[in-house]
């Protein structure tokens, strides 16, 4: 113990963070465009280049000096995308995949196969406070339609988020809470219609201000109907499944939001709030989902905080603060064992949260100049279920508290080192209750005891950055991360209607250990630019959902051996076990065509995942590669890609195997600005894009669903945008 806490002080002392300069300048015509993330660290560089924007969006743009992978999904990708979810939005990104129970409506990212409580997803800065990591039927109450843009963080960057983001961040940015003036008012409308499920959506945004004040407002909507796909869905054969006349049953959904914030600037910074309001309901797809009409009725109210004080005392170069407060609740609706369509069960969640981050003024040592971000974040959640889920989790509550430094040394001009470090407590307080060794029921309900558990994950990472000749930077990063069991992982004990499980928590869990690491190689700048990234993880006692291969009904007495039950029961279990994966992509200018430039992409990722003793890890996303043409000018953007992805053979006890399949996707996008008038639009894009044009029979090896559940077949988006 001594060691380790000796470790973690000494993380402290000397180190700062992963943000980088945003000098990406291509050689020619063609620029990679000005990008701004902040997720990755605390502390904050002015960006470079030319911001131009003329940068192919293929693909990912590449980050040139992070210690972290670093995926930017940009607003012009967002509007092309077919998804109306952020796992959708993001599935065909190199290491990121979807849960996709639920597409277009719960589909939630999985990163390098990891997901749930192991994927943080927020909006700018703040946790999305749903319920959607207890589940992959449950939704994520942000929509694509409102972002500006999506980043996706990996590695050491997360250790700003807790150890709940061990996997990864997915951070949504937009201008609810302003962080500049913007005198005058800017418009934009945003439209869509999708024929794979007869989807419409549409949004309209305003910003505006003052030099002291600045204001947004925004109202978005989405509605679809059962989408189309290539063949019928079917179970594990020979059992059959009805015709459903070419389309999966009961995946209809609508949602709606609207949000209004404002800002007030002052000298030296600025303080802001935001309130949202998110309803939406949508249809669990399956043969039972569809059996029973099961559909999920989601309503959340959420107030969001940021403020930021630059320079307010000697040797602190900023202060900032992100507050965010929320109200969650969720209807699980259908048919139940009474006949009656109603209401079957009910998820409530009562978030808040607050970081506060210091960034201190650069200061020499020996061995270079540092600069450091130290802050602290808090958060505290009261969750739990009822009605027919009510078994599943009794009311639990979370308090959580947390200190992290990040610092950054700069050897030379072409070398730096980053470290940071994390300390932090968790206390859980539910019912649990003690199963019988073999998870079968028969005899006397377990007892059940009121139960707390407190954890102090320590998380420390170490980063190297170097310049290597022809534009190309060099990382190497390691991490050791400790995460807390949640409460649903140590508490939950009954059926979850949706997921067609009977989950049971192990009240004795102890701390997930993670090791990693990561080697990659990126070149930001120039006609050929790529960014290649290989990870090994260790884990220590990995949580996951095991499969027992027993089924149940709507109690633990019933699951009884051979019963033939509707819920498939599933346990929270620990072993250790083995992650490896890599990911890469690359854009090159080929050559000037007429007054554009062609070029051509690529990507690549893959991850495996086996337990201690050689079996896999459940729910795996399979290898994936693929590339495109593209071609682009001031106005016209045009690609045509195909994404492969490979048969997933590694599969776990009492779990299928997929085949593979190719989704083929072209697009074509024209902006230009028009008259500039005191009224009407200034800017107009217009586009089309066709996805899965082969109409490929696709399942997900990540879903629980995916035996019986199909993802849309061939369908066109047509989707426009006009700035007033």
């Amino acid at each position: 113990m001594f060691k380790r806490n000796h470790a973690f002080l000494l993380a402290g002392t000397a180190v700062l963070p992963l943000c980088f300069s945003h000098s990406a300048l291509a050689q020619g015509a063609m620029a990679l465009p000005e990008i701004v993330v902040t997720a990755p660290s605390p502390i904050r560089r002015a960006p470079t280049g030319d911001g131009t924007g003329s940068q192919p969006q293929s693909t990912p743009p590449v980050i040139e000096d992070t210690f972290s992978a670093v995926t930017v999904v940009t607003k012009d990708q967002l509007q092309r995308s077919a998804g109306g979810t952020l796992g959708d939005v993001l599935g065909d990104k190199p290491g990121i995949t979807s849960s996709s129970f639920a597409p277009g409506a719960a589909s939630r990212p999985v990163i390098r196969g990891l997901d749930n409580f192991r994927v943080r997803v927020q909006e700018n800065g703040i946790g999305s406070h749903d319920v959607s990591d207890l589940g992959e039927d449950h939704g994520v109450p942000i929509d694509p339609l409102a972002a500006d843009q999506v980043e996706v963080v990996r590695g050491p960057a997360t250790l700003r988020y807790g150890s709940q983001a061990i996997g990864g961040v997915v951070n949504v940015t937009n201008n609810r809470i302003p962080e500049a003036p913007k005198p005058g008012m800017t418009t934009q409308v945003r439209g869509a219609y999708t024929s794979v499920d007869r989807g419409t959506e549409g949004a309209l945004l305003v910003d505006g201000g003052t030099k002291d004040f600045g204001f947004h407002a925004d109202a978005f909507g989405r509605g679809t109907s059962d989408y189309k796909i290539p063949a019928y869905p079917y179970l594990v054969p020979p059992t059959p499944a009805p015709d459903v006349g070419g389309k999966q049953p009961n995946t209809g959904s609508h949602s709606e939001g609207q949000s209004i914030g404002g800002s007030y600037f002052f000298n030296g910074g600025f303080a802001g709030a935001s309130v949202t309001h998110f309803n939406s309901i949508y249809h669990i797809p399956g043969i039972d989902g569809a059996a029973t009409g099961t559909r999920i009725k989601m309503e959340q109210t959420k107030v969001n905080g940021k403020a930021e004080w630059r320079a307010p005392f000697s040797a602190v170069e900023a202060l900032r603060l992100w507050v965010g407060v929320s109200e969650y609740r969720h209807s699980e609706i259908g048919v139940g064992g009474d006949g009656i369509d109603g209401t079957q069960a009910v998820f409530r969640n009562q978030e808040q949260e607050a970081r506060l981050e210091m960034q201190l003024m650069p200061y020499r040592t020996f061995l270079g100049p540092v600069t450091t971000a130290v802050g602290g974040q808090f958060g505290h959640q009261q969750i739990g279920t009822a009605g027919a889920a009510g078994g599943l989790l009794s009311p639990a509550e979370t308090r959580s508290a947390a200190a992290f430094v990040f610092n950054e040394l700069k050897f030379t001009d072409l070398m730096r080192m980053q470290v940071a470090g994390r300390i932090e407590t968790v206390n859980v307080n539910g019912t649990a209750a003690t199963f019988p060794a073999d998870f079968l029921g028969g005899g006397p309900d377990p007892v059940a005891a009121q139960s707390g558990r407190t954890f102090t994950p320590r998380s420390l990472s170490l980063g190297v950055l170097h310049d290597l000749p022809w534009n190309m930077v060099a990382s190497a990063t390691g991490q050791y991360v400790e995460r807390a069991p949640r409460a649903l992982e140590l508490f939950s004990r009954g059926a979850h209607d949706a997921s067609g499980t009977f989950e049971i928590g192990s009240a004795d869990l102890k701390p997930e250990v993670a090791k990693t690491a990561e080697v990659g190689l990126k070149r930001a700048r120039g006609a050929f630019r790529f960014e290649a990234n290989a990870y090994y993880t260790e884990y220590q006692g990995f949580i996951y959902k095991r499969l027992t291969g027993n089924t149940c009904d709507e109690d633990f007495q019933t699951c009884v051996a051979g019963a033939g039950g509707e819920f498939r029961q599933v346990v929270y279990s620990q072993q250790n076990a083995i992650f490896r994966g890599a990911e890469a992509f690359a854009q090159l200018d080929v050559t000037q065509l007429g007054n554009g430039m062609l070029g051509i992409d690529g990507q690549y990722d893959i991850v495996r995942a086996t337990f201690a003793d050689g079996t896999n890890v459940p729910r795996m996303p399979p290898q994936r590669f693929g590339g495109g043409v593209w071609w682009r000018d001031a106005n016209w953007y045009a690609r045509v890609g195909l994404l492969h992805a490979d048969a997933q053979n590694n599969i776990s006890g009492f779990e299928t195997r997929t085949d593979g399949y190719n989704l083929l996707k072209a697009e074509l996008t024209y902006t230009t600005k028009l008259p500039q008038r005191d009224f009407g639009p200034k800017q107009m894009t217009v586009g089309i894009v066709g996805t899965n044009l082969l109409n490929e029979e696709v399942r997900n090896s990540v879903s629980f669903r995916k035996d019986d559940v199909l993802l849309p077949g061939a369908g066109v988006k047509l989707f426009a945008n006009f700035t007033f």
